[in-house]
């Protein structure tokens, strides 16, 4: 195995060095899952051992190969399942660990940036400056998602939860950041990099005109915040007023 390999990308490169499938390798040694995706996350010791003689390791090599104990923090943060991958990297059979984390961005190997694994990579429409935004965020919310206290995360995700009402995306918001729609991942790690700099609901009046859901959204993201949420009151009243009547209207 390699520095940071998933189990599940290891048995892959095994089954290919014996010229067969995954589902093939784990039929052979007797392990009733025909995912190897599904042993990341925990692999129990009849599992370990089967996998260990198989490939004449020793199961603690097989163990160190799944996510280590996290905090559920850390949990909330990590796809179950591959939702993005580095395509150098992938082409060798690789698999690893920090891929499945919402918060990488860039391989780890190579340098690459990531890509979702569904759908059509759409390169030509994501400006540069989005990207360079969501690569800030995505260190942030690391910080954050490492943070003994739980603050920063906090800050993170609410963010996010704004971002994603400008999307109109519904949901949770850690899925938000794990999102297999390139466009929405990179909108909602951009904000929390925005968050740091600006008042992200001023800022967010300034791209978009408020409707119901976004109103929705801002109320759950800063229910502990009156005062900002009065003061985002009283500058989209103003902006209604200097736009004109059909304007204001439409926000009644």
């Amino acid at each position: 195995p390699l520095p940071d390999e998933l189990l599940s990308g290891w048995l892959s490169r095994l089954a290919a060095a014996n010229y067969c499938d995954d589902a093939e390798l784990l039929a052979h040694i007797k392990i009733d899952t025909a995912h190897g995706t599904a042993l990341d996350v925990s692999v129990d010791a009849t599992t370990a051992e089967r996998i260990a003689n198989a490939a004449r390791v020793d199961p603690d090599v097989v163990r160190s190969l799944t996510f280590p104990a996290m905090t559920p923090r850390e949990a909330s943060l990590t796809a179950q399942m591959p939702f993005q991958h580095c395509v150098q990297c992938s082409r060798e059979g690789l698999s690893l660990r920090h891929w499945r984390r919402a918060w990488a961005f860039d391989c780890q190997v190579c340098g690459t940036r990531l890509v979702q694994t569904l759908g059509k990579p759409r390169e030509e429409q994501i400006s540069g400056k989005l990207i360079f935004r969501a690569r800030r965020g995505a260190g942030m919310l690391e910080c954050a998602a490492r943070s003994r206290g739980p603050k920063q995360l906090r800050r993170a995700m609410r963010a996010v939860t704004f971002a994603m009402s400008l999307k109109t995306f519904r949901g949770d918001p850690s899925f938000a950041v794990q999102n297999p729609r390139s466009e929405v991942r990179l909108f909602c790690l951009a904000a929390i990099a925005a968050a740091r700099s600006h008042p992200l609901a001023k800022a967010a009046i300034v791209s978009k005109s408020i409707d119901d859901y976004a109103r929705v959204a801002l109320l759950r993201a800063f229910e502990k915040e009156p005062r900002l949420l009065a003061a985002v009151d009283h500058i989209a009243q103003r902006r209604a007023k200097s736009a004109g009547p059909m304007t204001a209207s439409s926000h009644n």
